[in-house]
């Protein structure tokens, strides 16, 4: 069980490879990868091609597409005929013919054969009805009728209109010796007609769908052992889309039930590879991330996050898979991290996504010259005008990366994809999004980014403003040794923001006893002439503790609570230990050290020097060149010697750098000018 507990955290990190494996071998397509790649207008690089079975030649987006506007162009349209509009029409002519000739003089059989005039003028209006006011949605010379659930073709010229009417009226009155009563009727009809043919949306939706159904996606097909394409053949034409076919075929028919488990294993094995090598480089060349499970989970999140999204973009609609916002990885990896372990996860990645995306070539390109170039430009992404230009920069690539290709493609400049283009345009923008993504990443891994950090190396936030305010001499002391690190972190290529804040708050601890610390004495009492040195020691080796709880009460992160853990290292409070050395012989040395732990990284180590050689300083009187020189080489000696700077990657080359740095620094302090001869 003990066994366990000590190897939790390999565990931890086996579980999490196998999760991110499964994850993305889940996410990608079903279906096997044509093992040729070609491209339009580019020479076949491989052996002759033949059909390896038989299968169909797909017809092109473009052939589908006019396919169907000719089905929608010439599918008939339906109307139908409303028998019940006649019915009572043929009623209200009745009542009404019988109140017209109500008060005449004519005789019964001169009424009856008007009257019968009347149904025939009917009967020839509404034998095939009247359209209601839908000729705007004719398309053609024709349509289907459906008149009692039959459907017939009639010519729309077989329809009477409301302004042919009268004209109908005075032909069947003149044929029949009734042309005196021509008013009459017309007035008797302008208020019975109602049309009674309507167009039926529904019926004509389902035939157009119907019809549309039938289309067939395939035109003509390849017997197998055919030749498909000759070495040295241009891919171009009906090559191209005999090539596009078979490969849609193979993928399509590899993924059965009989291959599925062995195409599963490829793919598990080659995202397994990948993602060792991350693992690999983590363990080889940035031992802290790898120790930090914290850190390795966010790295992994962040490539799983990608994956995901460009999987449900692809399955969506593959023409926007450029929308999605890569570049987004290198920009944060590089803010938490650094450039190098920026671009080589966005690298990895990128080749993940191979396996997902079409055009995988192109894609991959594209990616990895962008990454690249997100890397080389973005700098201090804590100021808003340097993330702009980045994306701007970044976009550029893109569209003119994208331009190069389709050169090669189509041979010319002519029918570029704006689309594709605007892609671009949105893929930046959303880029933008990096900073607030940046505050969300930092709230929950617990990360610190140079915006946060730019935050808190404000003097005037709550912590610092009370460290001035109970103890200024620590304050001023921590400005100063900010100074000297912040320009040795510059010196050395170090986190130059980071260590500047470290230092900011190193000594905040110093504020629950601040007059027993002699950068705070204003007078010459000194509190600790009233106590013995051991309990001295312990005021002083408390500053360290005290400074960590209150860093965690005011939320500071964790990478400037190091800071403040380790800027004394396991070094001896040698002062008082000579004190109390003096009245016993038998002093437990171990009360008199610093808990540590020690400098663990570059930026530690520069603040143990900086704060030794800053407060000792202030014991310097009438300081020359040589005595600075002599001083500084001695107090960093003096760690060195005392094993302080083991655990830092820091080198001997580096410390000089750093020691030449405070030498000059010192003396711009105390303004010491070169002695002239007199």
């Amino acid at each position: 069980m003990e066994n366990l507990y000590k190897k939790q955290s390999l565990i931890y990190k086996y579980f999490l490879y196998i999760l991110a494996v499964g994850f993305i071998v889940f996410f990608f397509p079903k279906g096997g990868k044509f093992k040729y790649e070609f491209q339009k207008g580019k020479p076949w690089q491989f052996e002759n091609l033949y059909a390896p079975f038989d299968f169909s030649i797909k017809k092109s987006e473009e052939e589908l597409k006019l396919e169907r506007q000719e089905i929608e162009k010439n599918q008939p349209q339906y109307f139908r005929y409303d028998q019940k509009i006649v019915d009572d029409i043929q009623v209200k002519y009745n009542n009404s013919f019988d109140e017209l000739v109500a008060g005449s003089e004519l005789g019964n059989s001169t009424k009856v054969r008007l009257k019968n005039t009347g149904k025939v003028i009917l009967d020839s209006i509404y034998k095939n009805g009247i359209l209601n006011n839908t000729q705007n949605k004719i398309r053609g010379n024709s349509l289907f009728l459906v008149r009692n659930n039959q459907a017939t073709r009639t010519d729309t010229s077989e329809f009477y209109g409301l302004n042919e009417i009268n004209n109908l009226i005075r032909s069947v009155l003149s044929d029949r010796g009734f042309s005196v009563f021509e008013k009459e009727f017309e007035s008797l009809f302008f208020d019975l007609i109602t049309p009674n043919v309507s167009f039926d949306e529904e019926l004509s939706r389902k035939s157009s769908e119907d019809a549309l159904s039938k289309i067939s996606y395939t035109r003509g097909t390849v017997d197998e052992g055919k030749l498909i394409i000759a070495k040295g053949e241009v891919v171009e034409g009906e090559n191209l889309k005999v090539l596009d076919s078979l490969r849609s075929e193979y993928e399509s028919e590899l993924w059965t039930a009989s291959n599925y488990y062995y195409i599963l294993i490829g793919y598990t094995v080659l995202v397994a590879l990948v993602l060792m090598m991350l693992f690999l480089f983590l363990k080889k060349y940035r031992k802290e991330v790898y120790n930090n499970n914290t850190k390795i989970t966010f790295i992994i999140f962040n490539i799983l996050l990608l994956v995901f999204v460009t999987t449900m973009v692809v399955k969506y609609n593959d023409a926007l898979v450029f929308v999605v916002p890569l570049c987004i990885l290198p920009l944060i990896l590089k803010t938490f991290f650094d450039a190098r372990l920026g671009l080589f996860v966005h690298v990895l990645t990128v080749l993940i996504l191979g396996f997902v995306v079409p055009n995988s070539f192109e894609y991959i390109f594209l990616q990895i010259i962008a990454g690249i170039v997100t890397i080389l430009t973005v700098s201090e992404l804590y100021k808003r005008a340097n993330l702009f230009v980045s994306v701007g920069q970044i976009t550029l690539i893109y569209s003119v990366a994208y331009l190069a290709f389709h050169v090669i493609h189509e041979g010319n400049l002519g029918n570029i994809e704006w689309f594709t283009l605007g892609l671009f345009l949105l893929n930046g923008m959303i880029t933008l999004f990096v900073q607030p993504l940046i505050y969300i990443y930092e709230k929950v891994f617990g990360l610190v980014s140079d915006v946060s950090l730019l935050e808190l190396s404000d003097t005037n936030s709550k912590l610092l403003k009370e460290l001035s305010n109970k103890a200024p001499g620590t304050f001023n002391h921590s400005l100063q040794v900010a100074n000297l690190a912040e320009a040795a972190a510059n010196k050395i290529g170090a986190n130059a923001m980071l260590v500047r804040v470290g230092a900011l708050y190193h000594d905040i601890g110093k504020m629950n006893n601040p007059t027993y610390f002699s950068e705070n004495q204003i007078t010459n009492v000194n509190p600790h002439d009233e106590i013995s040195p051991s309990e001295s020691a312990k005021i002083i080796i408390d500053h360290v503790i005290n400074g960590i709880e209150l860093a965690r009460k005011n939320k500071l992160p964790d990478r400037v609570i190091d800071f403040i853990r380790s800027h004394h290292g396991t070094t001896l409070v040698y002062y008082f230990y000579k004190l109390q050395k003096d009245l016993e012989i038998d002093v437990d040395e171990a009360n008199f050290r610093y808990p540590g732990p020690l400098p663990f990284s570059k930026e530690t180590a520069i603040l143990m020097m900086a704060d030794s050689v800053e407060a000792a300083s202030k014991s310097l009187k009438d300081p020359t060149f040589l005595i600075i020189d002599e001083f500084v080489d001695k107090i960093i000696a003096g760690q060195m010697n005392a094993n302080q700077f083991l655990n830092a990657n820091i080198t001997f080359k580096e410390i000089e750098m750093i020691k030449k740095v405070f030498k000059q620094k010192l003396t711009n302090i105390y303004h010491l000018r070169v002695e002239y001869p007199e």
